[in-house]
């Protein structure tokens, strides 16, 4: 009897010590990637706290309550936010399963120690074990780790897990944004190879592919935009073409979350829903300006709501973020479908290429969320090809475009260019006829202007000798009275003469030889008087008639000293015949180390003529100025010539010829002209 209330005393403590047993069967391996997600079956215990007892095999589980590691979540967290506590559970592999190596697999940011009959086999992270600092798991590139399971034999499972809720909205657990049921799992032998050969290197060979053409077109389009800035469509092609190729690379990145920390999972989360909502926001104005349409009020307001409600999405639990992703994303296809619709007319030549890798990339969008929808996805491959269509199929088009619509502008170019030719030619032929006829008009407007010239020139001539003559009229008069002076010289020598004549015969007859000799000497001196007062006079008419002729234009040995002379009085005398008040001081200063120089005389007679004559103008008019009146001034003409060994502009010496006066000087608006 003892015995018997023994056994009933001890047996509810033997009935909380036991737990029930998980047979895992090969039905239970997903085929593909043999693999048992053991998270999220059924017969899991779970205690809040930290006990390392409690990872003994033989345990009294009394105040344990069944829940999953599936079913963790936040209200399990303290006020620090930290999500603490033990799951057990009892396995048991089917003998079918004989043979069969088995591995597990924790994954997620939550640290975690999992033990097998109270042994530790494999701790991720570090739950704070052995007195240690928490440390939260980093994912890396190993896999699995091995664990000796045989089948037909009962194994208790403990698993230690800590984490913490998410420092930015939405209330989850780090290791819920990865999935909770990915936290442990039993894998086969064929789970490893699926996936270091086909998982990693397909994920890896399709993130590179993708990041790696949107990288390339992006910085093609670039290039092409800076060498045609005025094309705008091209900077909005480049623009959306860098932001697809941040979507790819954010992708990939917080896909593998492979060595990267929660914070660093969730920025490159973030961007990539921020750079998925900009390209989408993009790929609606490239099609608004490729369309050659404009953006209405009401497609402005919903493509703020849209960029807001995917930026929301982001701080959402995927229950209600997935849906609302996806919403957002139907929304913006459809605003695209209505301009294609709303165009479909006016489409044309390259246009087309952008609707067809625009409904392209839908259609690959469509069939992912048919048959991935949730990620559930039975073909790896099948989703990395669905997704390339759907990255790439726009871009590509996006090149296509650009490479059609550089074709239609070669083809307008060379169109316009024909038409250019063809006008040039025309034109060229209208130039050629008129140039006939110009060079016809030409021709006999040549032959009147040389008409017209050699009448000219004749005319110009005589226009020269007629101021010669006018100018020898004006000096006339003045130089009578410089060849009166010899000329009365002349007749009074003459008479004188001719008396001492008279009176040297009385001598003669006389037989005076004394008085004969002393007459006939002065005869003699007043025949050299004559004689000199003669060639004066033969001097004057000779310069006048030289200043009067047209000359030969040839040089001859002339004294220019005589020269100067000569035209110094000329003029003095031409303006007193003129003016009789008019009175001047005449100095000169001629080197007579000069002699006869081969010059025209003519020509710089009248140079040294005209200058002279300035000259005693302008004296004459500042005497007659009324400021001067009752003021000492004398007019003064100075003319000097002058040998120089080397003149001031270069070349060989030659003779400098001044002429100089104290009158008012020549003004400046006559100065500017003087040389004309």
């Amino acid at each position: 009897m003892k015995f018997l209330l023994s056994i009933l005393f001890l047996l509810p403590v033997v009935l909380k010590a036991q737990d029930s047993v998980v047979i895992i069967t090969p039905a239970k391996f997903d085929k593909t990637t043999d693999q048992v997600y053991i998270a999220g079956t059924d017969g899991w215990i779970f205690r809040q706290g930290n006990d390392t007892n409690w990872a003994k095999e033989n345990l009294d589980v009394t105040g344990w309550k069944k829940l999953k590691p599936t079913e963790l979540s936040v209200k399990h967290a303290d006020n620090r936010g930290k999500v603490e506590g033990w799951f057990r559970i009892k396995i048991r592999l089917s003998d079918s399963l004989m043979n069969r190596p088995m591995e597990m697999k924790q994954i997620g940011w939550a640290a975690s120690d999992l033990f097998i009959n109270g042994r530790l086999i494999r701790s991720v992270g570090n739950t704070g074990l052995n007195g240690q600092a928490y440390e939260e798991h980093s994912p890396n590139g190993i896999p699995v780790y091995p664990v000796d399971i045989k089948p037909g034999v009962d194994y208790t499972l403990a698993y230690h897990v800590v984490d913490y809720v998410s420092p930015v909205p939405p209330a989850m657990l780090k290791s819920e944004h990865t999935g909770l049921r990915a936290l442990l799992r039993i894998t086969g032998p064929n789970y490893n190879s699926y996936f270091i050969k086909t998982a990693m290197k397909e994920s890896t060979i399709y993130n590179t592919i993708w990041t790696t053409v949107c990288s390339v077109l992006s910085i093609l389009f670039w290039l092409l935009y800076f060498q045609n800035r005025k094309e705008r469509n091209l900077r909005l092609i480049a623009g959306g073409t860098t932001l697809q190729t941040f979507v790819t690379y954010c992708a990939a990145a917080a896909g593998s979350n492979i060595g990267m920390s929660f914070t660093e999972y969730l920025a490159y989360s973030f961007g990539f829903n921020m750079f998925v909502a900009l390209t989408s926001i993009y790929t609606v104005l490239i099609l608004v300006n490729i369309f050659r349409r404009k953006v209405a009020t009401w497609a402005k307001i919903f493509l703020v709501v849209y960029f807001l409600g995917v930026a929301t999405s982001f701080f959402l639990k995927p229950a209600l973020a997935i849906p609302l992703l996806t919403m957002s994303q139907v929304l913006i296809s459809l605003l695209c479908i209505y301009y294609i619709i709303s165009s479909w007319k006016r489409l044309k030549g390259a246009q087309w290429s952008i609707v067809v890798g625009l409904l392209f990339s839908m259609l690959c969008a469509v069939i992912y969320l048919i048959l991935f929808s949730m990620y559930q996805n039975q073909s790896n491959s099948l989703a990395n090809l669905i997704i390339t269509g759907y990255s790439l199929s726009f871009p590509l088009s996006l090149l296509i475009y650009v490479s059609m619509r550089f074709k239609e502008i070669i083809h307008d170019v060379r169109q316009n260019a024909a038409q250019v030719v063809q006008l040039s030619e025309e034109k060229e032929q209208q130039a050629l006829n008129q140039q006939n006829v110009l060079q016809e008009e030409v021709k006999k407007q040549t032959a009147e202007i040389r008409n017209a010239l050699d009448n000219l020139k004749n005319t110009q001539t005589q226009l020269i000798q007629s101021e010669k003559m006018a100018s020898l009229g004006e000096l006339t008069a003045g130089i009578a009275h410089e060849i009166q002076n010899p000329l009365n010289f002349v007749n009074n020598f003459s008479e004188v003469s001719s008396e001492l004549a008279d009176e040297l015969k009385d001598a003669v007859t006389k037989n005076d030889k004394e008085e004969a000799i002393a007459i006939a000497d002065d005869i003699k001196q007043n025949l050299e008087k004559i004689l000199h007062h003669g060639k004066r006079a033969d001097a004057i008419v000779k310069g006048m008639l030289q200043h009067s002729s047209s000359g030969s234009g040839k040089k001859e040995p002339t004294n220019i000293n005589a020269l100067a002379d000569e035209y110094f009085r000329l003029a003095y005398h031409g303006l007193r015949g003129k003016d009789k008040t008019f009175n001047a001081t005449m100095k000169s200063d001629f080197d007579e180390s000069i002699g006869n120089i081969n010059i025209v005389p003519q020509d710089i007679g009248r140079v040294i003529l005209n200058l002279i004559t300035n000259a005693f103008y302008v004296v004459n008019e500042k005497k007659k100025a009324p400021t001067l009146k009752g003021e000492n001034y004398e007019p003064t003409v100075t003319v000097s010539t002058k040998r120089i060994s080397s003149p001031p502009h270069g070349g060989a010496g030659g003779l400098q010829i001044s002429v100089i006066d104290n009158g008012n000087g020549i003004p400046q608006k006559v100065l500017d002209k003087i040389f004309q």
